[in-house]
């Protein structure tokens, strides 16, 4: 019987998920109308593509 092969990563984030993980790729935090950085804080105007106090960008 042949199973679909997984990968590491794959294998990493079903088991975070099982341990009451989240395993969604970060995004900006919202602080009202204005888009945060996840990593430092940073408080950038809502067409900002990356973090311009510490460099972080949302994976896509």
């Amino acid at each position: 019987m042949a199973s679909a092969q997984t990968t590491d990563d794959e294998l990493f984030d079903e088991f975070l998920s099982a341990n009451g993980h989240d395993t969604v790729p970060a995004g900006w935090d919202h602080s009202y109308n204005k888009k945060q950085c996840p990593e430092c804080g940073g408080i950038h105007d809502d067409d900002a593509q990356k973090c311009a106090v510490c460099g972080w960008f949302p994976e896509r």
